[in-house]
């Protein structure tokens, strides 16, 4: 296998104004790093380089990103002072750190009294109904529940007994 070389062309770069200008709108517009540098018409590589050679080219996009944050603060404030709620709630939890309250305190005060919650017990065991099995059907939803709860441990202990019988 032989290896073929592959031409080199080395680019020269300079700060220029129209460099400048381009890695302005990139940082303008929010890009970084590398999509700032293609966007502007760089090699990653190249655009690194230029900044630690020039700093303009570090002051361009500084200036471009701050321009930008402001053009857009400034929409963002309007919006809010003319009503957006939205808007004003973000000015608030961005840039003041204005944090919701997370938590709700309900403070409810009751007495309980043992003797009352003993009759209203007895109450609801007085008053209670007893139903064969096929009327399940006509129980409410908690009792249904109840019922098939208790089934299964009624089928074990029938069960156990049973096998105690043979034994």
């Amino acid at each position: 296998m032989t290896f073929k070389s592959l031409p080199l062309s080395v680019r020269e770069v300079k700060a220029t104004e129209a460099t400048l200008e381009r890695i302005y709108k990139a940082a303008y517009l929010g890009l970084r790093n590398d999509s700032l540098a293609l966007a502007a018409g760089l090699l990653p590589v190249e655009y690194r380089r230029l900044k630690e050679l020039d700093q303009m080219a570090e002051l361009a996009e500084a200036k471009g990103r701050a321009d930008s944050e402001m053009e857009n603060s400034q929409h963002l404030l309007d919006a809010a002072r003319n009503g957006d709620a939205k808007a004003a709630l973000s000015i608030l939890q961005h840039v003041h750190g204005w944090v919701a309250k997370q938590a709700i305190s309900v403070e409810v005060e009751q007495r309980i009294s043992v003797i009352d919650a003993l009759r209203a017990a007895e109450g609801r065991v007085i008053e209670g109904v007893a139903l064969p099995v096929s009327d399940r059907a006509t129980l409410p939803v908690g009792a249904r529940d109840a019922l098939a709860q208790q089934r299964p441990a009624q089928t074990i202990e029938s069960t156990d007994a049973k096998a105690n019988l043979r034994a």
